[in-house]
């Protein structure tokens, strides 16, 4: 009997007849008119989302001994207490403070998330020490507090006593310093202005975000990020650091760079560090940056305007990155530029000066690592570029790339930075196949006409064109701005969808985050077979009784 019983149970899972599991729960917090005497109900919500963490309101897990070995394990935290795994915390309009999660591993993700119409507002948001949580459409800024101060807005913290940090999403928020900076001075922009993401953990998302008014964009030391589909506006840093293995930084926008110190401002920066500390001295693994746009300016008469380098990589070793369908508008010589390179690409990027004085024009560039160090088996192919630079002696198979001489000749505006390509432009068809990302800046597949065109933007007349469904997704594009994590490997993700574009052989399996790509049948639909195994399995139960 029990044997028949568990194949029937399965059966019914599979039709979606089977009992199914406690529905999750929902919790509000409401700081204009909640109180922690409430029971976090729609009716009677808490306070704030700080007074709920500071209060022990959430049954998740911490380490059994600190500080933390690699040995500990995790014991309960918080047992009974009323939100868990698998819960959303709904917060409403008003200032919720200072909000740390620390010491909080949770079994299943829960998430916080601004209420349908409501603003919620942070000064900070810390999670330390801390796995499976999704932080989603938050107004993260220092100006909501009553005082100011400069401060990293946020941060996914690993500690060496309190324990990693893994697992954790943040997207759809508006992370900003002040809303206003018009009226800033140099001085202003060196003491006031807050450092926007810092990611020390590994596995984290960082999606959909805009920063602005900001002194470093999104900084990440963690291995396995995700960094997509985020607009950094008005930075006085960095825009992206990737300093971690396994990264993948794709479709961000980096824009608007004020030179107001001596730091050598990058779109995006990386340099390895081994383990004597110093920069230059390891490896930086397989990261990806691929359909990424960075402009030095969009206004020419900008305070305090200088040159920005667009991918500015000059610590290596950089090992197996591929960067991709990148656009760089800047004027400064470095447009992409890897120092101390093996087994990387650089194909079907767009780099263009932003005007025609010094620095510039801007090169796609591998040489030697600062150590003399020679960069090998390195590929530079279907760029659109103003200039190539590849250092004597270097192992870089050069071919299929374009100089740019009169951009009027290959992009639709460049004026106001619309590098889309004319139909009448060299660059059309003329590229090659091998190694071509299978989407293009905008993720439209490729080729759209004869052959692969050169260049991040793939040109197409009306609707593109899509290939047959089912014939995969790109190598590592896409990811959907849904769901608690992110994947690298095409199509969306955690939301049961395909966007049925080729993914290259080489790059399956490399989900970067919790989500997946499916085709899957329509919901409640079930094939007859399955219907007439449960039904025999049931009779043949029943007669055995």
């Amino acid at each position: 009997m029990r044997p028949l019983f568990l194949v029937s149970l399965a059966l019914l899972s599979v039709v979606g007849l089977a009992p199914k599991a406690a529905r999750a729960a929902d919790f509000y917090v409401d700081p204009e008119a909640g109180s922690m005497q409430n029971d976090g109900s729609a009716q009677h919500p808490w306070s704030t989302l700080r007074e709920v963490m500071e209060a022990d309101l959430v049954e998740t897990q911490t380490w059994d001994t600190l500080p933390h070995e690699t040995d500990s394990t995790l014991v309960p935290k918080n047992p009974g207490a009323p939100v868990k795994a698998g819960d959303t915390i709904w917060l409403r309009s008003g200032y919720h403070g200072e909000v740390v999660i620390r010491q909080a591993y949770n079994s299943g993700v829960i998430t916080i998330a601004a209420e349908t119409g409501h603003v919620p507002r942070l000064r900070t948001l810390t999670v330390e020490a801390a796995s499976h949580w999704v932080i989603r459409n938050l107004s993260i800024s220092l100006q909501h507090a009553p005082s100011y101060e400069a401060a990293t807005l946020v941060s996914l913290s690993t500690s060496d006593y309190q324990g990693p940090t893994h697992d954790v999403v943040v997207e759809g928020c508006d992370i900003f310093s002040v809303d206003d900076v018009s009226g800033w001075t140099k001085e202003d922009w060196n003491e006031l202005p807050g450092n926007a993401v810092s990611v020390k953990g590994s596995d984290c998302t960082v999606r959909g975000n805009r920063i602005r008014n900001v002194n470093f964009g999104i900084s990440v030391s963690g291995d396995h990020a995700l960094v997509e589909h985020n607009t950094i506006d008005s930075f006085a840093g960095d825009g992206l650091r990737g300093l971690g293995d396994y990264g993948v930084f794709q479709y961000n926008v980096v824009k608007n760079c004020y030179d107001v110190n001596d730091n050598h401002d990058d779109g995006f920066q990386s340099w390895s560090v081994g383990e004597d500390g110093k920069p230059g001295s390891g490896e930086v693994i397989g990261v990806t940056l691929r359909g990424n746009t960075i402009i030095n300016y969009e206004d020419p008469d900008q305070p305090f305007r200088g040159t920005l380098q667009g991918i500015g990589c000059f610590d290596g070793m950089f090992v197996d990155w591929v960067v991709e369908n990148n656009v760089i508008i800047t004027d400064h010589w470095h447009g992409i530029t890897l120092m101390g390179a093996r087994n990387s690409r650089i194909v079907n990027n767009t780099v263009l000066d932003l005007n025609d004085t010094e620095p510039g024009p801007p090169w796609i560039r591998i040489s030697a690592h600062k150590n003399g160090t020679q960069s090998e088996g390195c590929v530079v192919r279907n760029n659109l570029t103003t200039k190539i630079n590849i250092e004597d002696g270097q192992d870089v198979e050069e071919d299929n790339n374009i100089i740019i001489n009169d951009p009027a000749e290959h992009f639709v505006d460049p004026g106001n930075h619309d590098l889309r390509l004319l139909e009448t432009s060299p660059a059309v068809d003329t590229g090659s196949d091998e190694l071509a990302p299978n989407l293009d800046r905008d993720e439209i597949p490729r080729p759209q006409g004869n052959g692969i065109d050169v260049g991040a933007y793939e040109y197409y007349e009306g609707d593109p064109v899509v290939p047959d469904a089912g014939a995969g997704g790109s190598s590592g594009s896409g990811g959907s701005e849904g769901g608690s994590g992110g994947s690298s490997s095409g199509g969306t993700s955690g939301s049961g969808g395909s966007t049925g574009v080729p993914m290259n052989a080489d790059d399956a399996g490399e989900d970067q985050g919790g989500g997946c790509s499916t085709v899957g049948r329509a919901a409640g639909s079930s094939p007859a077979w399955l219907w007439l195994m449960v039904v025999g399995a049931l009779s043949l139960a029943a007669r055995r009784r």
